[in-house]
């Protein structure tokens, strides 16, 4: 029988304080720099608790907004969000430095991670924003995204990011946190949400159509209310079902 592995990812470093409960259920976590949550004490706590459970270390930026979470897109200069990224993950680094840690991945947040997927335009700021780690870190991306498919194009090691408590859009977009479909927090309905993309390629979008997607990484949200349940939950069933989380 045909067996599978599974990164499964979590936002972390934003205020939930929850980090204790679900490093032990994860294999890569996405650590707020500054953007939208977050601050050197909180990235330092983050990152202790990484290396303690031998959890992959990312960075996760964001627009310069924490008023919105990071959840709006905002309307700024490009140069002025490049030098807010690039300080974003400068911080971040010398936190990792201290620790003696190593940076993994990067993957934006929020908004910004949503409309680079669509945004051409975007997409090229937020990647000249993090050009200097294109050889020593990979990208997390949406699948067939824009951001992901200009990466490729200069160079980015990237992997695929789907979303295993959150519904998709026929154009494999996220549905809307404003509509009461966007979130799937039945750890059950989770599962049966990441097997057909771990097995066979494909997601179920909110229409009951299915349609291709890749993921090398599956994202838990650490703000989810039912999240340690749900990675408690997949911890126990994946290997019932040939799935290995990857560490």
């Amino acid at each position: 029988m045909k067996k599978f592995a599974i990164d499964i990812n979590c936002d972390v470093g934003e205020g939930i304080g929850n980090e204790a409960r679900i490093f032990p259920f994860i294999s890569s976590c996405n650590i707020a720099c500054g953007g939208h949550a977050g601050n050197e004490e909180s990235m330092s706590e983050v990152v202790d608790l990484a290396l303690e459970h031998g959890v992959k270390i990312g960075a996760h930026p964001s627009y310069p907004d924490k008023e919105n979470f990071g959840r709006e897109v905002m309307d700024i200069p490009n140069e002025v969000l490049i030098q807010s990224i690039r300080n974003q993950l400068q911080t971040f680094e010398g936190v990792l430095d201290r620790k003696k840690a190593i940076l993994h991945h990067i993957k934006a947040h929020g908004a910004l991670y949503n409309q680079t997927a669509k945004d051409g335009e975007l997409a090229k700021t937020y990647l000249e924003a993090i050009s200097a780690y294109r050889q020593n870190a990979i990208l997390y991306v949406p699948f067939d995204s824009l951001v992901a498919n200009k990466a490729k194009e200069m160079g980015f090691k990237i992997w695929y990011e789907a979303f295993a408590d959150r519904n998709y859009n026929e154009d494999l977009s996220l549905v809307s946190r404003k509509n009461k479909d966007a979130l799937i927090q039945e750890p059950k309905e989770v599962l049966l949400h990441m097997l057909p993309v771990i097995k066979d390629a494909k997601v179920k979008t909110v229409s009951g159509k299915f349609h291709k997607i890749e993921a090398n990484t599956l994202c838990v949200h650490g703000d989810t209310a039912s999240a340690l349940e749900i990675l408690m939950y997949l911890s126990r069933e994946l290997p019932k079902h040939q799935v290995q989380i990857q560490k």
